[in-house]
């Protein structure tokens, strides 16, 4: 979508344009620099964090507590299995359903629509570490943690780089409409605990206490979790092979994100499937995916070449 140039475009145009664009991302955007936060844009993303406040009010049980980690735990894989191993990178195959079902699952955790997460991604692999590269740890914490997310210029969806998936209707409508997903995977959890409440009070939960615990909580905590491995997976670790980026081998990393701190061996072969390229690193995305493969779910999980197994040896 061609953005405007910020000097055409008045004060209330922008504020407007910011407003629709909390429901429709490919509302006409007003080119950025990287650097200036559109903070009307950003106001939802804002009001996730303090919605978890409401912890003082609902309270917590174990019932909110399990879902929550639940919610998290299953958000969690559909962002490193499929929004990032399968959309970004192609590791593997799967059918067009299974596609679109994992896609609105990545979409639940409020990290955007499938092909902006791919399209910026793919440029993160072909700029890592560079200037060029909007979220690496040389231009400060904050700011590749999740600052760069914030800014005029990072919401739009970089189309060139995704041709294999824009050709998807469906991918494209999660992808302008995202904030759809989230607010339907809300209001599911909502009344889910509203159910609970009515039929079975023993649980000691609400609707309220679930999607404070359920969706907010659960959320904030995915997405801080998630960019971790842009903001410390490219300070903190070890480096097994020598990339042209900083990407660490971080294993606290690895379990929170099931994987994806294996950053390093990640950025030395992106073309794999698997992330842990050693029997003790703990991979519990490429584990799940291989279920799923044993049950027919997924194909052609591509495996790491001896060849880099070799390199990593040494």
């Amino acid at each position: 979508m061609p953005t405007t140039p910020a000097a055409a475009i008045s004060r209330p145009q922008r504020l407007t344009g910011s407003l629709r664009r909390w429901f429709d991302s490919s509302a006409t955007a007003e080119a950025g620099d990287g650097v200036r936060i559109d903070w009307v844009r950003t106001a939802p993303f804002i009001g996730l964090h303090l919605a978890c406040f409401a912890v003082l009010w609902v309270g917590v049980s174990g019932t909110a507590l399990a879902v929550a980690a639940g919610t998290y735990a299953i958000r969690m894989f559909a962002i490193t299995a499929f929004y990032h191993r399968y959309f970004a990178h192609r590791t593997f195959r799967t059918s067009r359903a299974l596609q679109f079902v994992f896609a609105c699952l990545g979409a639940s955790c409020v990290q955007r629509g499938p092909l902006w997460w791919a399209a910026h991604h793919r440029r993160h692999h072909l700029h890592a570490d560079t200037p060029s590269d909007p979220h690496s740890p040389r231009h400060g914490f904050l700011r590749s943690h999740m600052l760069w997310f914030l800014t005029s210029a990072a919401f739009a969806t970089d189309w060139r780089r995704i041709p294999d998936l824009a050709r998807y209707p469906e991918l494209r409508w999660l992808d302008r409409y995202d904030v759809i997903v989230p607010v339907a995977f809300a209001a599911l959890v909502y009344a889910s605990g509203a159910l609970l409440a009515r039929c079975a009070p023993a649980l000691g939960t609400s609707g309220g206490q679930l999607l404070t615990w359920g969706f907010f909580v659960s959320t904030v905590v995915l997405f801080h979790v998630t960019v971790t491995i842009n903001s410390l997976a490219h300070r903190f670790g070890t480096r097994r092979f020598a990339t042209r980026d900083d990407s660490r081998n971080n294993a606290w990393l690895a379990l929170l994100t099931f994987g994806e701190g294996w950053h390093n061996n990640h950025h030395r072969f992106p073309g794999s499937v698997r992330q842990g390229f050693r029997w003790w690193e703990v991979d519990l995305t490429y584990y799940g995916l291989r279920l799923m493969a044993l049950c027919g779910l997924v194909q052609g999980l591509k495996p790491v070449p001896a060849r880099v197994l070799k390199d990593g040896a040494r």
